[in-house]
Formats: C-alpha cells, structure tokens, sequence
C-alpha cells in the first residue's frame, strides 16, 4: 500500500482513553515517556498510535501481549523464532523488521534470520527449534499441532510452555493480519536494509 488504510493517531488528538489504554500497559510512567516523544524519549510506535483509535481493545490486549513479552514462560530465542517464522508466512513487514532487530538481542543470528524462511527444512536449527518451526507451520496450514510433533516439544517444554507456543503463534498470527489489513507502516528507526527481504506474495 501506497499509504495506510488507517493512519496513526497524532499524539495530540488521543482522547482520555487512549492515554488511559496506554497506561494500562505501560504504567503512567512508561505512558508518559512515550506520549512526550522528543529527544529523550522513545519514539511512539505506528503500533500503539494506531492500535489506540480503539481503545477500548488496545488495553487488554496490550496487557494480555505484555504477559508473552514480560513474564512469559518460553524462551527468549524460542518465541523470536516463532514470531520471525508468523511474519515471513503472512508476509507482515511490520512484524518482520521489528523481529528482526529484536532477533539479536535473543540470541538469533544473521544466518539464522535468512533461514527463518526455509522454516524446519533449513538444517540450521538443532532438534527442538526444529520441532517449534514446524509447530509454527502446522498451526497456520492446519491450525493444530500433530501428534509427532508435540510429542517433540513434550519432551522439552511443560504445560505452561505448550499452551504458550500456541498463543504466541496465534496471537502474531492475529496481529499480522490486523497490521496487513490496516496497511501499518514500518517505524521511521526502522530500516528495511538491515533485514533480509521478506517474501512477496
């Protein structure tokens, strides 16, 4: 898209409870820095400018998001690769460059980022990323896990971890499509060059 279906919200016309949303996720604090903006401060995501046009669902759900970011039960790394594989399957650039430069951070490496698209089949990965790449895939062709291949992640991850996989994938899954739908634009900090081209089509 030449431009946004849904534009991000300028910061001066959120109404109370758009601030109110972003409170409920980021405390009053963290609400604050983001709002001021300018050289000290973060800059404001076209995420949260456009997630907050609904208020009343950009709360809880960035609440509910913060608990797979902030006090999540898999790994790091693990939730990075599933997220890097979401993008490149739904073809969601935003989703994509921000995994990327998250990638890093995780543990993920250059290499490992352009074999996201082969997914399981690049013989990159050791036995278990391998078994959360193909649950990944699974999940989006056939919106179940085999039994195979959960027996695989069984013997590495709990309960917790299990149910975990699958609202991450979900829960990208969903956004991906919301961020394609709206036509979300890529932060300005954001550079295309520094990631791997993400699939077409």
């Amino acid at each position: 898209m030449d431009r946004p279906r849904i534009a991000p919200l300028p910061t001066d016309e959120w109404s109370d409870d758009a601030v109110a949303a972003l409170e409920a996720a980021f405390g009053a604090e963290g609400a604050e820095r983001l709002l001021s903006g300018g050289p000290d401060g973060p800059h404001m995501p076209n995420v949260l400018a456009t997630l907050v046009r609904h208020p009343t669902l950009a709360g809880p759900f960035l609440t509910y998001n913060n608990v797979l970011l902030r006090t999540p039960t898999l790994e790091a790394r693990w939730r990075e690769l599933i997220v890097l594989r979401v993008a490149w399957r739904t073809g969601c650039e935003y989703e994509w460059l921000q995994h990327v430069r998250m990638a890093g951070r995780t543990g993920i490496t250059e290499s490992e980022v352009q074999a996201i698209g082969q997914g399981a089949d690049a013989g990159t990965w050791s036995a278990f990323e391998d078994a959360l790449l193909s649950a990944t895939d699974q999940l989006l062709d056939r919106y179940r896990i085999d039994d195979e291949t959960w027996a695989r992640l069984a013997e590495q991850l709990d309960d917790r971890q299990l149910i975990e996989l699958a609202f991450v994938v979900g829960t990208y899954t969903c956004l991906a499509m919301a961020f394609n739908s709206v036509g979300l634009a890529p932060d300005p900090d954001l550079d295309a060059a520094a990631a791997p081209r993400l699939r077409q089509g």
